[in-house]
């Protein structure tokens, strides 16, 4: 069993994390900390978890502990990260799981030279709707992909999502925020690599209040048989739609021999094979429910793994590359 402990609830992602370690045979939450005062204040009122520490550097003095899981705000998950590696810790945080290059370096550093470790969750892929694109675009059920367009805007929720967001250096960008599950499936789904950032944007469009914080994003990504991989994460959703319209994380792949579509909230997939004149619309397969902190457990254990160390490197290292070229508006940056 793994010894983890948590540091850091300043995002909802991290309770899912959280419920699922503390119903599991193979983690043994042994620690919490949360250094802000007003989520601790949260945390009890609502009976989320089990704060044990108010201090990050206190909690890895007193606890022994075989792992960090990490759910604070983006721009702190890096030093967070280093600092339990630099101990012999094995880490796994809600994505990103840092908002700079340099971090990232140090990251992979760290792992490399100590055997241990990181992991990232990227549980866009346990929905059962892209699982079953998947094993339809591996079977090659519509040839070789040379499109792919995917719309994963998001409601901004101004006023009620965590205010951090649109503090400075605390969120890192929307692509690296929210297109990294992107980066993450789209390689999962096709077996195709991304090769090279055509092009990409960032910028302030809706929330004026707060002209640093870029809510819109966008990129144009080639992979490695030419395929054209275009991407909206922008914070464009309707709030008062939620997150319930199924736009959301809409995604359209084409094939030479047809189309599959679906998004993550769809009751089905879709498929139009060429030759035929009816459209299919197909049964998800079961959802892979934290399949992400299994491959985690697997990877600690030496055993084959969905999703590895190296993986969570690459895939992390990608989306801050294609998030930097936003910024600075640059075309053609190799991935």
């Amino acid at each position: 069993m793994i010894r983890i402990a948590f540091m850091g609830f300043r995002h909802g992602h991290i309770y899912a994390m959280y419920d699922a370690c503390k119903k599991s045979d193979k983690f043994q939450i042994v620690a919490a900390c949360e250094e802000d005062a007003a989520t601790r204040e949260q945390l009890a009122k609502n009976n989320i978890a089990d704060i044990t520490h108010d201090n990050y550097l206190k909690m890895l003095d007193e606890v022994e502990c075989d792992a960090i899981a990490c759910g604070d705000y983006y721009g702190k998950r890096g030093a967070i990260l280093i600092e339990a590696l630099k101990r012999g810790k094995h880490v796994i945080a809600d994505k990103p799981i840092c908002t700079r290059q340099s971090e990232l370096d140090e990251i992979e550093r760290l792992a490399k030279e100590n055997n241990l470790k990181v992991g990232c969750m990227l549980d866009a892929r346990c929905n059962g709707r892209l699982v079953k694109l998947r094993e339809l675009i591996r079977a090659g059920t519509i040839g070789e992909i040379h499109a792919i367009n995917v719309a994963g805007q998001h409601p901004l929720l101004y006023g009620s999502r965590p205010s951090w967001y649109f503090e400075e250096d605390k969120h890192g960008g929307t692509i690296n925020d929210i297109a990294i599950h992107a980066v993450d499936f789209v390689p999962w789904i096709t077996g195709l690599e991304l090769t090279e950032t055509v092009a990409a944007l960032s910028w302030n469009a809706f929330l004026k209040e707060v002209p640093y914080f870029h809510d819109a994003g966008q990129f144009i990504v080639r992979l490695e048989n030419g395929c054209g991989f275009m991407c909206d994460v922008s914070y464009f959703m309707p709030d008062s739609f939620g997150y319930r319209l199924d736009l959301y994380w809409r995604m359209t792949f084409y094939g030479r021999d047809g189309i599959l579509e679906t998004s993550v909230v769809s009751p089905k997939v879709r498929l139009a094979k060429n030759g035929s004149k009816e459209e299919e619309w197909l049964d998800p397969a079961p959802n892979t429910d934290s399949d992400y902190l299994y491959a985690f457990y697997d990877d600690i254990k030496g055993a084959d793994s969905s999703m590895t160390t190296e993986h969570v490197i690459k895939v992390s290292r990608k989306s801050l590359k294609i998030q930097e070229a936003a910024y600075s508006a640059s075309a053609f940056v190799k991935l």
